[in-house]
């Protein structure tokens, strides 16, 4: 694991403080150490359900479909498939 070098600094409510404190000691640990350790979890959880798209299998087949299908030939590539007027030298 790195060297911790970083500092997050926050404030709470007595009842929030409190709350921590509890929990920690259930769990034999610093609050520092149980704050950073759900922290953690829980950014872990956001980060990854970003990552991934979530849909139900119609959807799914349905977007693999769409995916399957070709695209209609924009005009830009109509036009590109025209025998030039002028060519360079």
């Amino acid at each position: 694991m790195a060297p911790k070098t970083e500092r997050i600094e926050m404030r709470t409510d007595l009842e929030t403080s409190d709350l921590l404190t509890r929990a920690a000691r259930t769990c034999d640990e610093s609050v520092s150490s149980f704050v950073l350790k759900a922290a953690r979890t829980e950014a872990d959880r956001v980060l990854a359900r970003a990552d991934r798209t979530i849909m139900s299998a119609e959807q799914f087949d349905e977007m693999m479909a769409a995916l399957d299908k070709p695209d209609q030939p924009t005009k830009l590539a109509e036009l590109a498939s025209k025998p030039r007027r002028f060519r360079r030298k």
